[in-house]
């Protein structure tokens, strides 16, 4: 009988022992934030309305009417006259790059951010244990993880991945990669570097579906440094609660909706399709559907299901016209306020702004980081979220136990979403490092107003029914 109780005891102890160690082992899955750094070129390379004008005016292959059309998009974009692009636009030698343009480009950008990033938080190279880079529009040999690592002299075994052509939404597609990396291995530093290369891949045709990428995306990105070592975990910004992927590549509508091809004339450049819109919409939808659940209170779910139910029992649905935003992003007819406090939107233009804010039913104060971000450095294509996290952190927004909702787009047709916790409160203190630290007391500034509107006022007069309305 005692042999009996001492085996049976001895069980109990061994199953005790093993739902402890697969609770605790958990804990060594968790992907935090250590820090980030966006960056800020120098001023110099500051685009305003004017000098894009003379840009613009360059292109040989121009008509009036597509002369236009791109300054109506530039005025009306929600683009400051502080955002930044590559030297050789002001130049003059947009239209013939080359490599060491594209890659001095580069450059600049991650020996300023990583050198920023590793000096504040007392790391050297060495301790990165893996390397996630994405750039979508520069494909190098040797690549530019490559590159990177032969800068700064990282180990021989660091873990290295290197992503292209993934889109505006690739630093959440990042994110992923060490969030998979961290439920295998523990103990781990990781560090992201996310940007876009404009330098090579200026059109220098007349297509108006690719002549807007020419006015719409600026020079920007960020180096993320993340970890699951629970050492770290007390000096950690954020941790990833969860993150979802949507891609729509086997449509044939959505997958053709952003698209690097040739022109008639044999003119490389990125085309822009109508489909677009739908193709944004449907993929924002289906994310939405699988991210909701994870991020809401059971309550708020079960009142929304039985809200839907009664809708359905009661009426048919709605005949008539809709507004075009509506068409664009139908409401979710649900509250995320009630497991979300900040939202961080990819600032693909002032129309994708829009359409999510009308979509989720966001306010002006929940839109201001999106919409400031797109004024001040305009789209820079996966590395907005971060200016859009700083500019919450610089405005003293971010409390213990918030949560931020990120959500990007990219071509495919991807939507990617995820929810970070602040797991530390970053309202008090000096925001080391943030790239808003310069201008944060002028914003938000007192109008968005483009102040070459009235210079440029013929171009508001109405020429086409068909404008892009949901920008990637």
């Amino acid at each position: 009988m005692d042999i009996l109780c001492i085996l049976s005891s001895l069980l109990i102890l061994y199953l005790i022992f093993k739902i402890w160690k697969h609770i605790d082992s958990k804990r060594d899955q968790n992907c935090y934030i250590l820090d980030y750094q966006c960056h800020k070129p120098s001023d110099d390379r500051m685009l305003s309305t004017q000098i894009s004008g003379e840009i613009i005016r360059r292109n040989k292959h121009l008509r009036l009417n597509e002369f236009k059309f791109l300054l109506k998009a530039i005025v009306s974009s929600g683009i400051g006259e502080q955002t930044y692009a590559p030297c050789i636009y002001f130049e003059g030698r947009e239209e013939s790059p080359t490599i060491q343009d594209a890659l001095s480009e580069m450059e600049e950008f991650y020996i300023d951010t990583i050198e920023k990033l590793l000096k504040r938080n007392k790391l050297k190279p060495k301790d990165i244990d893996v390397l996630v880079v994405n750039v979508s529009m520069l494909n190098s040999t040797p690549s530019l993880s490559a590159r990177i690592i032969n800068h700064y002299k990282m180990r021989e075994d660091v873990k290295v991945f290197n992503l292209t052509a993934m889109g505006c939404s690739a630093s959440v597609i990042s994110v992923d990669i060490v969030k998979n990396i961290f439920k295998t291995y523990k103990n781990k530093l990781a560090l992201v570097v996310t940007s876009e290369s404009l330098s090579p891949n200026w059109y220098s045709g007349n297509n108006r579906s690719m002549i807007l990428a020419n006015c719409l995306f600026r020079s920007g990105g960020c180096a993320v440094l993340l970890t699951n070592k629970r050492c770290l975990s007390p000096r950690a910004m954020f941790k990833l609660k969860c993150l979802v992927r949507t891609h729509h590549g086997a449509r044939e509508d959505s997958f053709n909706a952003c698209v690097q091809k040739e022109d008639e004339l044999g003119r490389v450049g990125i085309h822009l399709d109508k489909t677009l819109p739908k193709a944004a919409t449907r993929a924002f939808v289906d994310n939405l559907k699988v991210i909701t659940p994870k991020i809401l209170p059971v309550t708020v779910l079960f009142r929304f299901m039985l809200s839907l139910l009664l809708k359905k029992l009661r009426r048919s649905p709605s005949k008539g016209s809709t507004s075009n935003v509506a068409q664009a992003a139908p409401k979710a007819g649900i509250n995320f306020k009630t497991g979300i406090d900040h939202f961080c939107i990819h600032t693909g233009g002032k129309a994708v702004i829009d359409a999510i804010g009308y979509s989720l039913d966001l306010t002006e104060y929940d839109l201001e980081p999106a919409r400031m971000t797109l004024h001040r450095f305009g789209n820079t294509s996966a590395s907005s979220l971060w200016y859009v996290l700083g500019y919450m952190e610089a405005k003293k927004r971010l409390k213990r136990g918030d949560r931020v909702f990120m959500i990007s787009f990219g071509a495919g047709f991807k939507c990617n979403s995820c929810v970070w916790e602040v797991v530390r409160d970053l309202s008090v203190g000096e925001c080391l490092g943030n790239v808003w630290n310069h201008c944060i007391d002028q914003y938000p500034p007192k109008s968005l107003l483009n102040p070459f509107l009235e210079k440029y006022g013929w171009i508001r007069e109405e020429e086409d029914a068909d404008t892009f309305k949901f920008r990637t």
